[in-house]
Order: C-alpha cells, then structure tokens, then sequence
C-alpha cells in the first residue's frame, strides 16, 4: 500500500477505540463492532462456535454458552463477559481490548444491555450482515440532491462552490479571493498535462481579455495529447502497472505491457466513456470474437485493455519461483487490485477470514477469484509467456510465406554451389596426394563417419587436409567463400522483408472445462474446503445481485463480462463514488474521502458527502465523462481560488483556500527537461529502458553486462531517449529509476491508491548531486544562453519566466545578479592559472600557432558555470517544486 501509514493507523486505532464512552450504549452501535473485532472469528462466524457462544446477536450473548450467559443485565461486574475481558483471559492471544472499550461494553450491561431495533427470530451459520452494516455511507444509493444557495457575494461559479459555501459560510468563512492569472495557469497546465506553460503561453493568456480566457485556457489543455499522458499516468498508479513480472529477484521484464500503457492514454485522450473503459478492461475479451490478429484497430484495443488484468505480479514463470505460491500470488493480488482500484473496498482483508470491521465474509473474496479463475485457471495454468496473443493475420503469414520461399530458392542455390566449391577443392587436395594412397583416401572420405574402418579414420586423421566442409573452405578458397556469403547475405536481406510478428499481454480464457473455486481455510491453498460460486459483494444482493448472462455466441464464461457490468452498473453505490473520489483528490492533493482504496470502517469518511453524491451522480448521468468532470472542478472558485493561509481552518477542511501541492516525481523530471528545453514529446512505443550503474544507482541505460556484472560493451541511449517524459520510462519492480523513485514514485504491491507526498534530507542531496539534475541546470543554462544572449538581465528574466512563470521583481533581480556575480568568482578562483616565471615554457620562434579543432567543445568559462549553478539553484528551489 502507498498510503502513508501514520494516518492509516490513527484511522484503525479511532474505529476500534473510541475515545468517550456514550451515555447509552446499544448493541448495534457500540457493542457489535467491538464484538466483531475481536469475538467473531470464535463466537459466531466458524462453523461451530467454541465454548457454544454465539455473540452475533444480543439474545444469542444473554442466552450464553458452556460457561453460562456472557452477561447479567444491571450487573457488569459479575458478567463472565466482563470478568473474562478484564483479567485478560479473552480475548486469546496478544490482542486485548482497550479500557475504552471495555468501558462500553461494562456501561452497555449496566444500562440495560439495550438494542436499536428488533433482531431477527432466525440467523443462518456464517457472518451476519446487519441493517446497520448496510447502512455504512458508501453502501447508500447515490443521490443527485438540489445544491443549497450561495449569496451573490460568494463567488459561486458551479455547484461544487455551492456545497462547500455552506460549510465555510456556517463557520464564518468564504472562499480566498481568486489566484493571479500567471499563478492560475502555472496550476492548471502543471495539473492537467504534467508540464509548466511555456513563457509564450502564458503571455497570451494574459493578453486574452475575454470574460472566458480561463475557460478556454482549460478546454485548450483538455484537448493536449500532453493530457492523455498525465492523467493516464495516475490511472496507471491504480492499476498497478509495471513493465516486470517481480515476485523475487529475477523480475523478468514484460517486452509488450506498454501497448497496456498506451491504450491507458489513447482512451484518456479521447474521453472514453469511463465506464466503457472499465469495462474492457474487465472483460474485453469477452466482447470480441477471435481470430484477435484480425480485429480492426477500436476492438484490438478491447483486447489490449484487459492488460489491466495482467499488472499483478507473476512470478509463475521466474525460475526458481515457488510454483503454488506464485500462482495463488497472481490471483489474489488481481482480486486486490480489481477490489481496491473500482470498489474501494478491502476485499483482500477477506483471504484468511471474514472481514474484521466491514461486512465483507471470506466467501466474498473467493467469489471474486471465481470471476477470473476460468482464464487463471488453477488445474491448466499458463505462464506468462505462454499467454502472449500473436497479432500475425493471414496476410503477415501469407507474406512471410512468399518471402521464405523466395529466400529458400537462394539458399538452394548457395548450398548447391557450396558442395561443387566443396567437391572442386577436394579434387585438388586429393591430387596431392602420392598416387599410392589417392584412391583409398577417396575411399575413406566418401564413407559415412560411422561406417569408416580404424584403417581410413586413422588415414584421413594422417591428412587433415581433406577435412574441407563448409565451416572451412574460406581456408582453402577465400574468393569461393565470399560468393557464398553474398547468397547468405540476400536471402537474409529478404528474410527481413517479412512482417514483424507483433503480441500483445492480454488476459483469456482458454478452452475447455471451467475450474471450480473453493474456498481455502485461513487462506492456505493447501486446505481447500467448499466449492465457492462466481460473485460480487454479498451486502448487496438485496439492490444489485450478481448475475451472469452470457450473450449468443460467447464461448467463455462470461463471468468477467458480467462482473464488469455490475462493477458500472449504474445502481452500483460505489463505483461513481470511488471514481470521482479519485479525480479530486489529484486535483487537490487529498480525496473528499481521504482513503481512495477503502470506503470501508477503516477508511475515512469523507468531509463533504452531499458534495460527493452529487459529483457521483452527475458523473454518471453525464454519461461518465472524464473531461466534463474535469471542467466542472477546474472552473470552480474553490479550484481558481488563491492559496494564501487561513488560519481558521489549518488542514482546509472546508477548502477555504487552494492546497499549496508538491509537484510529484514524474512532473519533477518532465519539468527540468521542459524548461531546459530538451524535453522530447515523442508519444508512445516500448518503454526507454533503465539499468543499474557501476555504484548500484539505477539510471537510463541498456544493460551489456555478464552474469558477474562486468561491463561487456556500450550502454548508452540515443540522447533524445534520455528527454522522453516519464510516463516512458521503463517501471521495473526491482530497478526503479532514482530521479523518479526520490520522490515518491508509485509504488507496484500491488498497485498505487495514492501517492505519499515526502519532504526527506536524501532528497535535497539528489537535487544538488545528481547527475541528471546538473545536465538539466547546463541544458537550461544553454538555452538561456541562446534566448537571451549575454546579458544577465535578460538571461534572468527569461529563467524566471520559464521556471517560475513569473517577472522577476527588482529585488528578486538583485538578488540574482549577486549570486551569479559571487559564483563566477568562486569559479573563475577554482580555475588553473598558466605558469608564469623563468621556468614558465616560452613560445618557440618562428613556429605558427595551431588551428582550432572546430569539432571540440568550446571551453566552459566561469561565466558559464556561474550561470548553471543559478539555473539549478532554480530548479532545486520551493518555488519551482510547488505548486500554489
């Protein structure tokens, strides 16, 4: 998980330990939970519950077990329930309850033991969902409720203002006036395409004095394929992508995930239905029909999408891997993902048993394996590379064909030509030969190996040169040779005509009998119980039961395809939800629910849940637009708003203000190279590839090492692969690049719900000695060099344009012609002086000076230097990292 941990446990520790004991407790609740927490797993869920307990209920506690009733109404103090908790003995093992909670459950038996509503007469084995289960917020149906007024005052520009104008305007609050039009464009173009506007950019969207500027501004970036790139990027965190297997050590490389990839940002682009793109990659296989090589470009990519399926990490085809381990490993974790990227629901916490806090039984997760099962089927698995789907079609094989047979021709003829060069240099060795032995070693050399007597192997072993064959008849006839190679080398050249046989990573179903799921007793595959049927979340089979309903001429099982039309269905109270939770919270840095992977107990309820619905349901009535939402958010006031603080509300809760954000690590490195100018926009296609250096530190590179790690040649990329964006670079789970991996890079275990935001000292270290960074500085300073000449003045006012998207104020001016003024100093005092002195070497008479080679660098002077150093002290600095 990728959220940061602190938080995370403060949330588990609130929900199990309540802080105030309520006056009266009842069993729902206050007791229910705490009882599911700890007692369940014994008394209540197994099969047979220990000691003849059932604590499910209020009247199955009163009724008791072996020991008695677990408790006496008004009496706490002499409840077995009570005496058990407090000296220790229950719960078993190092899991205790806290005093708090004690506390609730000695308050709840002395006030009368009291429930909320009836129970029921009757309760089936295994975990009981209650009302109050389904009751939980993300399990309501979504509503689309009328947005309270805004007074005219406010500023409300969309409605979302108007949701969050009644909570700021309830503490006395309102919106911060609106953000400086260089600050608002700097915002936007960073959030929307991962890159900084360019000083020309900006300059025309301060010229532009329609009442609309900013409203095109957005629609204009909407419309970048730099779009695409960057919010398929957080797509990509969600689905787990990585182009390597993991598992262990061997991480082997996936040479065709990046067309996954590439589907992610194509379908962004064009603002695919988000619900239809969820829904091929759930099953996109299952709304094709093979030959898959065949399909026109809009079904391959259906195809292509079910790549999402495949991101789990797959060690079964690692060698050395644990083969039970690994396989179970696959489906598990792609149940995680599934669960956590669309439901927000802790699905996995439900492997080893019923779920602690949410209404979640382990046959909830086994139901979800039973989904993907019939193409991870356990009893015919197959290992990734095996799973591989040719894009071959008839016509590349066809062709191949033609271009084989039309290379044979010339390889019957060069092997036809070989043995008469063979035959003809024979003849002239044996020649050579004294006439007595002539005849017997034609003899011998025409007669198979295995047939030849002692007496011709030893007389052909006595005369090795009547050992001609193809491998050495360059020894005895050179010109012979090289006719030969020239036949090899044009039935090669036609060999490469042939079509490139293309694959894509793809998950499906292969033919025959459909495995049976079952459930595995605490999660071990080594104790299959119960045969488990295909389903979804139990808690809601009353509004939105799972059902399967293949559609003619199917022939798979259709379970994924109805999974995926239940997951978008638009009754499902999680799906939209999680979505739009999902885009505000890369819009604002936090979700309005503040754990994006769990809408559950354990997650935080969200700040504004009316605002929420509504986002939900307009999302999904406006047919699950991307752009639309986008456009909604952004021409917001509570987005155009400035970011000054209020000390009113320190952690904008309310957001009164914009949430002052750090760029993340891809926008980090794309920008250093989009301000340097070197940044190459290059879309799609494999990924660039990354290697381990001499000191261990991963960079961009193509390994040539042996087994011992020595160098074995060149290394290097073509120097445009160095500038690609980051969205390219190749994500291996066991070599992270180290500019991106600095600053919290997504994490793959596996998948990302949300990135962590890190302020740690090895980060400050990285900006001032890493490599790439100081390439970055000289790049940039370069390109000042030829923007703005030689001027300081001019070189920084264009370096704040373009890092800052700002005009340098006089003092800010000052300040930098200081520094550079000091730092050409520092260098020019670093730099060797030539010997001067009697001993000092003294031009030789006469003798001209040499030429200037005009293919050498010219001369790095302090001048320059100074200037680098500036340009990355900009790079380095808050405000170029930040964004307000």
């Amino acid at each position: 998980m990728s959220i940061s941990l602190m938080p995370y446990l403060a949330v588990v520790l609130a929900a199990a330990n309540p802080q105030k004991v309520p006056e009266q407790p009842t069993f729902e609740h206050d007791v229910r939970p705490i009882f599911k927490a700890f007692c369940f797993d014994c008394h209540g869920e197994a099969k047979t519950p220990k000691g003849g307990l059932d604590l499910r209920l209020r009247r199955l506690a009163a009724q008791g077990g072996e020991s008695g009733p677990a408790f006496i109404v008004g009496k706490p103090a002499d409840s077995e329930l009570i005496i058990r908790v407090r000296s220790g003995e229950m719960p078993p093992g190092d899991k205790k309850l806290t005093e708090e909670q004690i506390q609730v459950l000695e308050r709840w038996i002395a006030t009368g033991a009291k429930t909320v509503r009836p129970e029921p007469a009757t309760l089936s084995a295994g975990m009981l969902i209650s009302d109050d289960d389904r009751q939980w917020w993300s399990f309501q149906p979504i509503t689309k409720r009328t947005p309270p007024p805004a007074r005219p005052t406010d500023r409300a520009r969309t409605p979302i203002d108007n949701w969050l104008l009644r909570d700021l305007t309830a503490k006395g609050m309102t919106f911060n006036p609106d953000a400086d039009r260089r600050t608002l464009i700097r915002r936007v173009t960073f959030d929307l395409t991962g890159l900084p506007p360019t000083p020309a950019e900006v300059q025309a969207f301060l010229d532009d004095s329609s009442p609309n500027a900013y409203e095109k501004l957005v629609d204009r970036l909407l419309a970048s394929p730099h779009y695409g790139e960057r919010w398929g990027r957080h797509w990509l965190d969600v689905a787990g992508y990585a182009d390597s297997e993991g598992f262990n050590e061997a991480d082997p490389v996936r040479p065709t995930a990046w067309k996954y990839r590439d589907y992610v940002i194509r379908s962004i682009n064009a603002d695919k239905p988000f619900d239809a793109f969820v829904r091929e990659q759930l099953a996109g296989d299952e709304m094709v029909r093979p030959p898959y090589a065949e399909l026109p470009p809009a079904e391959l990519d259906k195809l292509i999408a079910t790549g999402f399926l495949r991101m789990a990490a797959d060690g079964s085809g690692n060698a050395g891997a644990d083969q039970k381990e690994a396989r179970n490993a696959v489906v598990g974790d792609t149940v995680r993902i599934m669960s956590s990227s669309l439901l927000a629901m802790t699905i996995g916490c439900a492997e080893c048993h019923n779920h602690r806090y949410d209404p979640i039984p382990q046959t909830d997760f086994f139901q979800m394996r039973a989904i993907i099962e019939p193409a991870y089927s356990p009893i015919a698995w197959v290992p990734p590379a095996a799973r591989r789907v040719s894009l071959y079609t008839a016509k590349d094989k066809a062709e191949a064909a033609k271009l084989e047979a039309e290379a044979k021709v010339i390889d019957a003829e060069r092997l036809k030509k070989q043995q008469e060069y063979i035959n003809a240099t024979l003849e002239k060795e044996f020649a050579k030969l004294p006439d007595a032995i002539r005849e017997a070693a034609r003899k011998a050399k025409a007669t198979p190996v295995a047939k030849q007597t002692a007496e011709q192997k030893k007389l052909l072993q006595q005369h090795p040169s009547l050992n001609v064959s193809a491998g050495s008849l360059y020894l005895y006839d050179s010109k012979a040779a090289n006719h030969l190679k020239k036949l090899t080398a044009d039935a090669s050249a036609i060999r490469a005509k042939k079509p490139v046989e293309e694959y894509i990573r793809a998950l499906t179903e292969p033919a025959g009998k459909l495995p049976e799921t079952r459930l595995f007793h605490r999660g071990d595959p080594d104790q299959p119980k119960e045969v488990v049927p295909p389903g979804a979340l139990t808690v809601f089979e009353d509004i939105l039961p799972f059902q399967i309903e293949k559609p003619a001429g199917l022939t798979s099982s259709g379970r994924r395809l109805a999974f995926a039309n239940w997951v978008t269905h638009p009754k499902n109270p999680l799906f939209a939800r999680v979505i739009v939770n999902r885009i505000w919270l890369n819009h604002f840095g936090r979700g309005i629910a503040g754990s994006p992977g769990d809408f559950g107990r354990l997650g935080e309820k969200p700040t504004h849940p009316e605002l929420l619905d509504w986002l939900a349901a307009d999302f999904r009535d406006s047919g699950y637009s991307l752009k639309k939402l986008h456009r909604l958010i952004l021409t917001s006031t509570v987005y155009r708003q400035s970011s000054a603080f209020n000390p009113a509300d320190t952690e904008n809760r309310l957001y009164g203000r914009f949430p002052v954000l750090r760029l993340d690590a891809e926008a980090i490195r794309d920008g250093f190279l989009a301000v340097s100018g070197v940044l190459n926009p290059a879309q799609f296609g494999p990924p660039v590839p990354v290697m381990s250096d001499d000191v261990g530190q991963v960079v961009l590179g193509m390994a040539n090492r042996d087994g011992a790690g020595y160098k074995r040649g060149d290394e290097s990329l073509a120097a445009d692969q160095h500038h690609r964006r980051s969205i390219y670079i190749q994500l291996r789970r066991t070599e992270r690049l180290a500019t991106l991996d600095s600053f919290d890079w997504a994490t793959t275990e596996p998948n990302c719900e949300a990135r962590i935001r890190t302020t740690v000292a090895p980060q400050s270290l990285f900006l001032m000695n890493n490599e790439f960074v100081t390439q970055s500085a000289t790049a940039f300073a370069q390109r000042l060099h030829k923007e703005a000449g030689d001027d300081r003045d001019q070189q920084i006012t264009r370096a704040w344009k373009l890092a800052y998207n700002q005009v340098p104020a006089s003092a800010d001016l000052q300040r930098a012609k200081t520094f550079l003024a000091e730092q050409e100093s520092y260098f020019r005092d670093l730099k060797p002086k030539a010997p001067t002195g009697p001993n000092s070497a003294a031009p030789v008479k006469g003798k001209p000076k040499p030429k200037p080679d005009p293919k050498a660098k010219a001369e790095t002077t302090p001048a320059d230097q100074a200037l680098a150093a500036f340009c990355q002290a900009l790079l380095m600095s808050n405000r170029f990292l930040y964004i307000d």
